[in-house]
């Protein structure tokens, strides 16, 4: 505070000292120079003005404050940086104004300005505050609509881990624990307690890290408890993979494509495929579990690499639907932008193209409408759109021809 102190002493000694008339002068240093001035005030006189112009600009600026942080005071905690800077704010003010009562002007223009300081902080923290409320509470919202999936899972776990007659106790407990955490969480936030809500994120955080690790194990001695199921579901979805993967392969070198990474992952992925099935042909289930855990990396390769070649031939599928769509839309984007250009001349020629650019905005919006109609596989409707669009452009076309 001593700084400020020594600034508002510097800021007094300017004042004071300026050749324009400072008993005009406002607190941003500006001068009125409205009114009429004549002769030099002496120096009390100087305090005296300034001081009044300094109280009546606090007084508003309390005012200001009072509204914005009495109504969520009592929503604050006790060591809140705003509260603090606020009552200091208060005390200045009041000792201002007791100093200007009193005719200690010098005084009470340094306790003024020092009161505007922290006001101005206090007001500056609760803006920012407010900001951070609302990014925090936004953020929140994303992580906790997250974690309805992840809490709806923890739950199937739960019921299938029971029905197999494994040991749920602590998992059921760090799921009701975890859960009630992210709760108050928003309940902080509801009630407007930034502070506290931080502080009991990191709790509800460090719970979950805890349910991650007693899912984790539960998951693990429930696959165990499903070790035949799990095996043949691989072996089923591994032999469909390795299928469309060697017709790729095959496709692509037709092509005269490169293949080479697709083929190693291939190749890492059937030796890791015949040994659980060799151990799977044998009934060996839990090793054959414990050959997919091992090899997890390899298998979660292979399968993303299946995913990109499904989806790269579903969207080769869609192009070619789309292809006599295709020349259709270009063909009314081309009738789009020439009609455009036709009515801005006849606008320029003083012609009313008001109804015209109206019919041409409605086939250019009916046309967006029908693309993305196609886009989630709605044609019918999109046939219907694009039926409206083509209406409209010739009834533009008409009139660009009534006009020319």
């Amino acid at each position: 505070m001593g700084w400020f102190k020594g600034l508002a002493l510097a800021l007094v000694i300017l004042l004071l000292g300026s050749a324009i008339p400072l008993g005009l002068a406002d607190t941003n240093g500006t001068a009125n120079v409205t009114g009429s001035y004549t002769g030099v005030l002496d120096n009390s006189t100087r305090e005296m003005v300034i001081a009044s112009n300094l109280i009546e600009k606090l007084q508003r600026l309390s005012k200001f404050a009072e509204e914005k942080i009495e109504p969520i005071k009592d929503r604050l905690p006790e060591n809140s940086s705003i509260l603090e800077n606020y009552g200091l704010a208060e005390e200045f003010k009041d000792k201002a104004i007791e100093e200007y009562e009193a005719g200690d002007y010098y005084n009470s223009i340094l306790d003024s300005l020092t009161a505007m300081h922290y006001y101005r902080v206090a007001l500056s923290q609760l803006k920012e505050g407010k900001e951070k409320v609302q990014e925090t509470r936004e953020h929140i919202r994303m992580e906790t609509e997250r974690l309805r999936g992840y809490f709806r899972f923890v739950e199937k776990t739960i019921g299938m881990a029971e029905n197999q007659g494994i040991d749920v106790g602590n998992l059921t407990r760090l799921y009701n624990e975890t859960k009630e955490a992210y709760e108050t969480v928003l309940e902080d936030l509801k009630a407007g307690d930034y502070e506290k809500a931080r502080a009991d994120l990191e709790v509800a955080r460090e719970k979950k890290a805890l349910l991650d690790e007693e899912l984790k194990r539960v998951r693990e001695e429930l696959a165990y408890a499903n070790a035949d199921k799990i095996v043949k579901e691989f072996l089923e979805r591994g032999e469909k993979g390795i299928e469309i993967a060697q017709k790729a392969i095959q496709l692509g070198e037709e092509k005269g494509y490169n293949t080479t990474e697709l083929q190693e992952r291939l190749d890492a992925f059937t030796a890791v495929y015949d040994q659980v099935k060799v151990l799977a042909d044998d009934g060996q289930w839990e090793e054959a579990l414990n050959v997919m855990k091992e090899n997890r990396e390899t298998i979660g390769d292979f399968h993303r690499a299946i995913e990109f070649i499904m989806r790269k031939a579903h969207e080769r599928e869609l192009r070619e639907k789309l292809g006599d769509v295709r020349a259709f839309l270009n063909e009314m984007q081309g009738r789009i932008q020439k009609d455009a250009k036709a009515l801005r001349e006849l606008r320029s020629e003083g012609v009313n193209t008001s109804r015209a650019e109206i019919q041409l905005r409605v086939a250019a919006q009916e046309l967006r409408i029908g693309v993305e109609l196609l886009k989630v596989k709605r044609p019918e409707q999109a046939r219907v759109q694009f039926a409206v669009a083509l209406d409209m452009l010739h009834r533009v076309d008409e009139f660009i021809l009534a006009h020319s």
